[in-house]
């Protein structure tokens, strides 16, 4: 904390603090408001990013944090030849930083400065690949797969960025596959100079640009797994890091940094040498009669390999089965991926033309990790991992192998706070308590890092109310369901409609949004309900477009949702959300406490929850001018002991129990 005191009477921050003074160059902006929270906010970060510090800071809502971050981290980028990366969880935060918030930094500013949205290199389509496709259309692609082809050679005439977003139909992942950007096949060197690649373009205006904006995944996607204690920065030399919506680092990093086999992506790679089916591949290209043998038998091996897997997991509970030891099926398919392996190693030796040989190696690569992924998986060889196979794809029709870290805490500590580097990480919710953000730290090895802890500049005693209903059963008892109906219809029928209903099930919410349907024709109230084909980004217009709206919603409607002003008045939690720990990650998670000696439920699955519920309380008050409800209808929050300290962790508000 000294140093924190000691810097702030720096240049660097003081000119920081003064931008966001009531009368700074902030005060410029259209509807600006001073606030306190705000100015202390931006100016630990530019002390932080002067002193190499990392830190973490918890900023209530309403407390504006991504121009606190932004003013201090675009001023530092540009005055110190660095690049600032902006790393978010929700595209709609993307969208909000690239396409209102940077544009106010870049009007106030007496700087220019440059910002870029970083994409996954897949987004993107090589020209050069394509022109490569359509030349070799007839030994690559069926009929079929030629018209898609075709279609997307048309659109590369036209369109502006490349990327898949930008076309209108989504192509055949086959086709896409061949003529997208490949990390060892576009390269700078052979692609850089190519103004059709729209990769190496935007790559162009990410290495020009101070600010680069991506998201969490992404960020694991590309962070180097070995990073040398004195190396300088994350993805670029010298950068610095700044995670917004925080709270679910340990998640994405967990899934991110670890194996994964998929049977749909094994199979696509054997069959980009050689489909059975349309018999097209580039083991027809280069005319190789033992590749085009290997890999035909090698396809339907693999699928014997994971139907083996499929039938050896058992998927009664759902859709992953944790393995606990090794040897989970015989290995019956490494040793023929060393064989297909050295089969493209010599197809490569004998091939003159360059671009082939970098498509046949980067294909070797894939094999050689799948290869090594499923004899790790297989000897259960990574120590403190947790094993599990997974039922993927819309109709779970494909099994995918996994291993993640247990602990992640570790390695983020070796690949996040490191010496010589800064990193920034932020959210609304970070606390479990009122005052205290030890256990987020503990979580992702962040307890060298300097904590700040900012409140909302919301008025909650004034602006919103809370109600808990004691009279409900519990929410193991038979008689919950029905007393779930008749308190969700009384509360949204006091506000009308205007309401989120936030369920921890899938199951429970689609069998109640059944059974309720006809109360809400009858009120002739709107009910949206999550998963019934329309995406998420689709069903909050709805919702904010239509009066008297009621959305019933799961996991990813508790957070990153924001839907001010008087179209949401209520939000209705039907129960304390409680990881299940059904998923294996989280079963070991628990294991490895109780290992440690510890008590599971209190060191991890109470304060999880309680992050949820914050998250979804904080759908609520977005602006100053809001209003509304909060409504629980889970007793235990009033029953149970642990239920006070759910209580004392949401804002200070008006209850009533009921």
């Amino acid at each position: 904390m000294i140093a924190l005191k000691d810097s702030l009477g720096s240049d660097f921050v003081e000119r920081v603090r003064q931008i966001f003074a009531p009368d700074g160059l902030l005060a410029q902006a259209r509807n600006f408001e001073y606030r306190p929270q705000q100015r202390e906010m931006a100016a630990a970060i530019a002390a932080a990013l002067e002193e190499e510090r990392h830190l973490v800071v918890e900023a209530g809502t309403g407390v504006g944090k991504s121009l606190a971050y932004l003013i201090p981290a675009a001023l530092f980028a540009v005055e110190h030849n660095r690049k600032a990366i902006i790393s978010t969880h929700t595209i709609n935060l993307q969208e909000q930083l690239l396409q209102k918030d940077i544009p106010i930094v870049k009007k106030i500013l007496p700087i220019e400065f440059e910002a870029a949205l970083m994409k996954g290199r897949q987004n993107y389509l090589c020209g050069r690949r394509l022109d490569r496709a359509v030349a070799q259309a007839n030994e690559l692609f069926t009929t079929s797969e030629q018209t898609d082809l075709a279609r997307l050679a048309e659109w590369a005439r036209s369109t502006r960025d490349g990327t898949l977003s930008d076309l209108p139909i989504e192509p055949d992942p086959k086709v896409w596959m061949q003529v997208c950007s490949e990390a060892h096949i576009c390269t700078t060197k052979t692609c850089g100079q190519n103004p059709r690649c729209f990769f190496q373009q935007a790559r162009k205006r990410l290495l020009a640009a101070d600010v680069v904006v991506l998201n969490h995944t992404l960020f694991f996607t590309l962070l180097p797994e070995e990073l040398e204690e004195h190396e300088d920065g994350y993805l670029f030399p010298n950068d610095f890091l700044i995670f917004d919506e925080a709270h679910t680092l340990e998640q994405i990093a967990s899934r991110q940094i670890g194996i994964g086999v998929s049977q749909y992506g094994l199979r696509a790679t054997i069959q980009r040498l050689y489909n059975v089916r349309s018999k097209k591949g580039l083991f027809t290209v280069t005319r190789d009669a033992a590749g085009v043998t290997l890999a035909a038998s090698l396809v339907e091996e693999a699928d014997r390999f994971f139907d083996a897997l499929d039938e050896r997991a058992d998927f009664k509970k759902g859709r992953e089965y944790r393995v606990r030891g090794a040897d989970f099926v015989e290995d019956r398919i490494t040793g023929r991926l060393a064989a297909l392996q050295a089969r493209i190693a010599e197809v490569v030796r004998k091939t003159e033309d360059e671009s082939l040989k970098a498509e046949l190696q980067e294909l070797g690569r894939r094999i050689r990790e799948a290869r090594e992924g499923i004899s790790i998986f297989l000897q259960q060889s990574a120590s403190e991992y947790v094993y599990w196979v997974e039922r993927t794809g819309k109709a779970a029709q494909n099994i995918t192998l996994n291993a993640a870290p247990i602990d992640v805490a570790p390695v983020l500590r070796r690949l996040i706070f490191r010496k010589n580097c800064t990193s920034i990480l932020t959210s609304a919710t970070l606390a479990v308590g009122r005052s205290d953000l030890t256990y987020f730290r503990r979580r992702v090895g962040a307890m060298e890092a300097e904590p700040l802890q900012l409140g909302s500049p919301f008025d909650f005693e004034r602006q919103m109310r809370l109600f808990v209903v004691r009279k409900m059963p519990d929410p193991r008892d038979e008689n919950y369901h029905d007393a779930l109906a008749e308190w969700i219809a009384h509360f949204v029928a006091d506000t009308d409609g205007r309401a989120f209903v936030l369920f921890t099930s899938y199951r429970a919410m689609q069998q109640l949004a059944g059974e309720m349907e006809e109360f809400f024709v009858r009120r002739k109230m709107n009910l949206l309900v999550q998963g019934k084909g329309a995406p998420r980004t689709q069903l909050l217009e709805q919702f904010k477009s239509t009066p008297r709206s009621v959305l019933f919603g799961t996991d990813s409607f508790w957070m990153g949702v924001d839907v001010p002003g008087d179209a949401l008045s209520n939000v209705i939690i039907t129960r304390l959300p409680f990881a299940v720990p059904d998923h294996p990650l989280i079963e070991a998670k628990l294991e490895l406490i109780q290992a440690r000696g510890g008590d599971a439920f209190t060191e991890y699955s109470l304060p999880e929850a309680i992050l949820k519920l914050r998250q979804g309380v904080g759908r609520l008050i977005r602006t100053k001018t809001d209003h509304g409800i909060i409504v629980i209808l889970d007793n235990r929050i009033v029953t149970k002991t642990y239920g006070r300290a759910f209580l004392k962790a949401l804002p200070q508000c008006p209850v009533k129990v009921l």
